[in-house]
Parts: structure tokens; sequence; C-alpha cells
């Protein structure tokens, strides 16, 4: 009887262990070359083509629990998911593994769309054993900061403080007399190292006591009296806050996917000539925190900090920002059209044809999902385009102010979008956005009162 009790124990243990065993995502990315989506596609309730996530697992699938438009196709270790447009995570169940919630945002993709194909692959714990350590590099400023991860102490030197953790999410604060302190969280990839940078602000009694200084470039310059300088002109609000603004020449030019736009997307096309005709000013830099708090008297974003891009912030909240602004200033702001952001992230008339706005690599002008360190970053740290403009690629997405709706192959003269719709365009690609994503060509859009924590704005001033 002791030797039954003592098999039953064991064979309950073993079962146990195996249950236990969690899964894990190795990766999740777009198939760009994958036509599956397209040439086998399956139609939502909305009569729309879906989204197909490719399930990669050895082991026994049992079903995927979410947006699901059913059935299942099984390929051997494949299993083929189709999801409507829009679709943001799913839960993965399993026969010997425990239940997996997927959030698609993890990993650079915000959400589906439909006629794409994706591929998930997931590994059990004992074969992603060797990948469960990645390091994290803390970049900040004062250098005299203190580091905190997962409430212990890293040492740093020169502003730079580097640690190595399991793959997962860890807890961060960085604190300094005098200075606000910033904490947050940050999930670990086993695919690369990630990297934050963080940048104190004073606290308001510092700021007071303490003697004015020259502001960078990066930390969008304040100054108190109107200033014009040919290209550029900057503009007070209030508070010592100014607006800084680009002047862009008018001018004629491929709106679309063209062909330096690697892999573009269905509603990139076709490509179709734009004239616009008059001259404008648009914003050197998005939209700070800084410049929000100044007009609306609060702060909506995730990610605080004076000289990070305010975020949190749906279309309509931009559309009373502008008109308190404008009384303010008795300036007309407003959001550029989309074809304005365009041909200004191209670079106008001093264009290159880069796919990045300013550079063929996206890492030399962009904060994305591949360096961000899964947060925003101080509006201009990263190079300008051709037009001296900062973050036009990555950081946050940028509101325009046109309807979302099909392109057209006629020449148009100063387009301004769709009639009507249900959602506005957004431009720009983001922090959590992936390399796909962030081509100057790439279309975003949401509803108009949406947020997120990826979602700001740039300005338009016409002349």
């Amino acid at each position: 009887m002791r030797n039954i009790l003592l098999s039953f124990f064991l064979l309950f243990t073993a079962i146990s262990s195996t249950l236990a065993q969690e899964l894990r995502v190795k990766s999740f990315k777009l198939a760009g070359s994958d036509l599956t989506a397209q040439t086998q596609p399956r139609k939502d309730l909305n009569d729309r083509n879906c989204a197909v996530v490719k399930v990669q697992f050895v082991g026994e699938l049992v079903n995927i629990e979410g947006n699901v438009i059913m059935p299942l196709v099984k390929r051997n270790n494949e299993t083929w998911v189709y999801m409507p447009q829009n679709t943001r995570q799913m839960n993965v169940i399993t026969k010997n593994f425990l239940p997996l919630m997927v959030t698609f945002a993890d990993y650079g993709i915000e959400r589906l769309e439909s006629n794409r194909t994706y591929v998930l692959t997931l590994l059990d714990g004992s074969q992603q054993q060797a990948q469960q350590s990645q390091t994290l590099t803390i970049k900040y400023s004062p250098s005299s900061a203190t580091v905190l991860v997962d409430n212990k102490m890293v040492k740093g030197m020169n502003g730079v403080a580097k640690t190595t953790l399991p793959v997962g999410q860890h807890s961060f604060i960085v604190a300094c007399d005098g200075y606000e302190s910033e904490e947050g969280t940050v999930k670990l990839k086993a695919s690369a190292p990630s990297n934050l940078q963080i940048m104190l602000t004073k606290e308001a009694t510092a700021i007071q006591q303490s003697t004015v200084t020259q502001p960078t470039e990066a930390q969008q310059p304040v100054v108190q009296t109107p200033v014009t300088n040919g290209e550029n002109i900057s503009i007070p609000v209030k508070d010592g806050i100014s607006i800084d603004m680009v002047r862009v020449e008018a001018g004629t030019f491929t709106m679309g996917a063209t062909p330096k736009m690697k892999d573009p997307r269905f509603d990139e096309k076709p490509t179709h000539q734009v004239t616009l005709t008059n001259d404008y000013y648009i914003g050197k830099y998005e939209v700070t925190q800084a410049l929000w708090q100044a007009v609306m008297g609060n702060n909506p974003s995730h990610f605080k900090g004076d000289n990070l891009p305010v975020e949190m912030v749906s279309w309509d909240e931009c559309q009373e920002f502008i008109s308190k602004l404008n009384s303010i200033t008795g300036k007309t702001f407003r959001l550029p059209t989309e074809a304005e952001w365009e041909y200004a992230a191209r670079g106008g008339k001093k264009s290159r044809g880069y796919q990045y706005s300013g550079s063929k690599n996206i890492s030399d002008v962009a904060w994305y999902d591949g360096n961000s360190g899964n947060r925003t970053h101080a509006v201009g740290s990263k190079q300008a385009n051709e037009l001296g403009i900062y973050d036009m690629t990555g950081n946050v997405m940028e509101w325009c102010q046109d309807w979302y709706g099909k392109y057209s192959s006629s020449s148009q003269t100063n387009p301004t979008g769709a009639t009507s719709g249900s959602s506005r365009v957004l431009r720009g690609g983001g922090w959590n956005i992936t390399v796909w994503g962030c081509r100057s060509s790439y279309r975003g859009n949401y509803a108009p009162g949406d947020r997120g924590y990826h979602l700001g704005l740039r300005l338009v001033l016409s002349k």
C-alpha cells in the first residue's frame, strides 16, 4: 500500500510540474512577404478580410481564445488563427502548459491589420532557459542620480548604469535631490538588450531658486519674444514656453509608397502627385508635456517629463488644446493635413528620398521598438531631417487633421483627406512600433476619441 501511495505521489508531482510549466513567446512579428491572409482569406463579421496569425508551437495546441473567426487551421506544428483588424491580443490554450495571454503591443505591433500575416513562435521554459537573462542599460541625467532596479541599487558611472536581469518585467526608479524622481517598468525581451534614457526635471521649488540656464536644442529652447530667422520662427506662449516652427516651402511631391518605401501596406497605394500651393510652418518638435501643461493646466501623459512628447491625448482633445492655444497666442495653429505631414517628413524641396524622415538608417532619427526601451524620449534627441525637423519618425505617432480614407491615383492640389469617416489619420510610427510601421508613407488610424501611450501631436501654422 505504501509503495502504491508513493507511486501515486510521484506521478502527481510529475504531472503538476508539467502543467505548471509556462509557455513563453520567442517572437511575434509581421511576415511581410507571406500573402496567406490575401490568397486564403476569411471575412470578419463586417465583411472585411481578416489578419492571419500563424502560431508555431511544438506541442498540442487546444484552442485560441479571443476575437477569433473560427475554425482554426492546423498545419503540422503550425496553427493559423484568423482575427479581425484591430485585434490586440489572444489567449493561447495548450494541453500541457498554463494559458498564455499574448498582448501584441508588447512585441511592437499595436494591433493587427487586415490582409496581413503574422508569425507567433512559442517555446516552453526548458527550450528558452538559455535565453532567460538580458542586459538593461539606463542612461540618466543628472549623473549624480541614484538608480534602483527592482528596489536594488545599480551602480552607475558617468550617467550610465548597466545590469543583467531575467527576461520579463522589472521596475526602476531614478532619483536625485532637487529633481522630480522618475519611475516605471520595463519589459526585457530575450531577443535584444533594452535601453532607457531618463532626463530628470528639477522640482518646482528648485527651479524657482535656481538661475536660468541656457537649454540645449534637444530640450526645446525657451524664448520670451518672437524670433524669426528665415526658415524658422519661435512663438512665445506663456510661462516661458515657446513653440519652434520650421518653414516648409510649397511644392509638388509623390505621396504614398514610392520605391524607397519597403514592404508597403495596401492603404499606402496608389502613389499620386500632390501639390501644396502655400508655404506653411510645422513644429520643429512634437508638442511637449511642458507646452500642453502650460495651455491645458494638466498632463495626461503616461511617461512623465517636461521635454517628453505629450501622449495619451485623443484627436478631440488635441482640438481643444489648439483652440486654447490660439486664444493665448492670437495665432491660427492646427493639426497638419496628411499631405502636409508627409511632405515635411520627406524633407520638402530638400528631400533626399529616404525611407525614414531624415535617414535610411532608422536608429539615426527615431525612437522605435528596437531602441526605445519601451518608453518615449526627450524631443529632439535624435538627428533632424533635411528641413531640421525632429522625431517625424518614431517617439510618438502624430495626429493629422484628415479623416482616414483610401488614396486615389489622381493628381491633387492641397488635399484634405476623406470627406467623412470613423477614424482620423496618425503618422510617423512610435516608440512601440516596428521598423515596418515607421517609414514616412505608413498610415495609422484611430477613432477621434482614442488615447494611447504612443499617440501625440505636432502643430502646423499657416503662413
